[in-house]
């Protein structure tokens, strides 16, 4: 039996396309739903918080999540994986070899692991989302079209780099069009540039994101309330005069 988006506490945004914000970070998690299947953007901060994660989306969407995106290899967005071990596991070309890469993963893993320990996310929690860690299946080189049975088309774009070495956008094309934006926009904060960032390239990453979903989009924040064109517009401004680059 399904449920409605807001009784789970997920924002509706087009005809089978949703997102929640989840507790402590403000991190964007996306849903897009077909008839048979569907796509899950991000998949939170914890193994715990990734199997909630699921059985929401698929209380939502009636049907198991086929599909899971990774928008970039940061621990908020990534730590849930493990909850879809049988979904195929989408993410920036690289990141299948690199920072997203279960047995393989090495020092990579053991950054994000720290990295949650200081943002606050309990070191047990995170010794156990780091060790289990998923490999993305296929890494996305240009862009990856899907189609969920029954829903809407989804495209994959590797837009980066910028926030982070593998920037990874999902666009689900409609009117309007809803452009999940990963941490390459922030709404709720500044956008922030960690040590995987790669800022003079960041404002160039900003215009393809814009080229993607076009003027009447609407655009999700890795972090915060869905914004606009203009809005995106403006951050790719500020980026750019914040790491003196054109």
């Amino acid at each position: 039996m399904t449920v409605t988006w807001e009784e789970l506490g997920w924002e509706r945004l087009a005809e089978g396309v949703g997102r929640c914000r989840l507790p402590v970070w403000d991190c964007t998690v996306g849903l897009v739903v077909g008839a048979g299947s569907a796509v899950l953007v991000d998949a939170g901060s914890s193994l715990a918080e990734g199997a909630r994660l699921r059985e929401q989306a698929e209380a939502i969407a009636g049907c198991r999540v086929r599909f899971l995106a990774l928008t970039h290899p940061h621990f908020d967005h990534v730590f849930g994986a493990a909850a879809f071990a049988d979904a195929t596991v989408l993410a920036a070309a690289g990141a299948d070899a690199d920072a997203v890469a279960g047995d393989a993963f090495g020092d990579g893993r053991e950054e994000m692991r720290a990295d949650a320990v200081r943002n606050g996310l309990d070191a047990t929690a995170a010794r156990e989302a780091a060790d289990a860690l998923v490999r993305p299946h296929r890494g996305v080189r240009g862009r990856l079209s899907l189609e969920p049975a029954g829903g809407p088309r989804v495209v994959l774009a590797d837009v980066g780099p910028g926030h982070s070495a593998r920037d990874l956008a999902v666009v689900v094309p409609g009117d309007p069009a809803v452009v999940f934006c990963g941490d390459l926009v922030e709404e709720s904060g500044a956008p922030q540039a960690g040590p995987d960032a790669v800022p003079s390239r960041w404002p160039a990453a900003l215009d393809r994101l814009l080229a993607l979903g076009g003027e009447d989009a609407l655009y999700v924040p890795g972090h915060g309330a869905v914004v606009d064109a203009a809005f995106v517009r403006a951050q790719r401004d500020a980026l750019a005069e914040r790491f003196g680059v054109s």
